[in-house]
């Protein structure tokens, strides 16, 4: 499995930054720049523009600079690829050393932003979901690289589609548009414009119908009552919940039940 040394989400730094590191990092760095970047490679300078995806590679040199006069600000992860991965990673097609400008950047350092939340989670699936993230990151990198405009989802798609699987996943976290639109860097009027458009549904309806299918899951494959059927789906009120389900399903909960046992 990937290993994450460490993540730095939406770093800023003053005009005289700065890496000079001979022998590399001692593992590879993946960078999202956020603004123009100044990389010495093979002894020339390379100037990169902003929002750009860039890796060192273990064991290569590192020299890279803010442009004179002008603040720095990327987001990095140092990362080893375990047995076989970097096989994977090449299969990709993406260059080493060299800045790949991308319409992206808000996706990518978004995924960097979840990396970041998940290397001080402390949850025993952290790595799991680390590494997750990277290969979202390399995939759509790749996608930069080789598919035609056309083919390439908007970033607003991926980043509110990432939102739409949390909340089918978990419908029993509580959720609101606040969190939602802070999750995605986006204004909560932004978010629900974008959300409504891409799957056409309101986000909070969103949320509703996730719980309902949540609760003809656990109506069919359980005995629990639909008292606690209802608290498992986040319901703090059971009236609610059964007008909710109603409204959506037709009928109520136990009339669910019985109709499909």
């Amino acid at each position: 499995m990937m290993i994450i040394n460490n993540v730095g989400y939406n770093h800023r730094h003053d005009t005289d930054f700065f890496i000079e590191r001979p022998n590399g990092s001692g593992d590879c760095l993946l960078l999202i720049l956020k603004t123009e970047t100044i990389f010495t490679i093979d002894g020339q300078d390379i100037f990169v523009p902003k929002n750009s995806f860039f890796i060192y590679p273990q064991g290569v040199a590192q020299y890279y600079r803010c442009v004179p006069k002008h603040e720095f600000a990327n987001d990095w992860v140092h990362f080893r690829f375990s047995e076989g991965e970097e096989a994977e990673f090449l299969k990709r097609k993406i260059p080493y050393a060299k800045g790949v400008p991308t319409d992206s950047v808000e996706f990518l350092s978004w995924c960097i932003k979840a990396i970041a939340d998940e290397y001080t989670s402390g949850s025993p699936y952290a790595q799991e979901n680390m590494e997750h993230y990277m290969w979202l990151i390399f995939n759509r990198v790749s996608d930069t690289l080789y598919l035609p405009d056309k083919q390439i989802k908007d970033a607003e798609h991926e980043i509110l589609l990432t939102i739409r699987h949390k909340i089918y996943a978990e419908p029993y976290i509580p959720r609101s548009v606040t969190w939602a639109a802070h999750e995605v860097r986006m204004s909560p009027a932004s978010f629900q414009y974008y959300y409504k458009k891409i799957f056409g549904v309101t986000f909070v309806q969103d949320f509703i119908n996730a719980k309902t299918e949540y609760a003809k899951m656990l109506l069919t494959s359980t005995n629990l009552t639909a008292h606690d059927i209802a608290g498992k789906c986040g319901y703090r009120n059971y009236e609610h919940f059964t007008r909710q389900f109603k409204e959506r399903c037709g009928i109520t909960p136990l009339e669910y039940r019985k109709q499909k046992n």
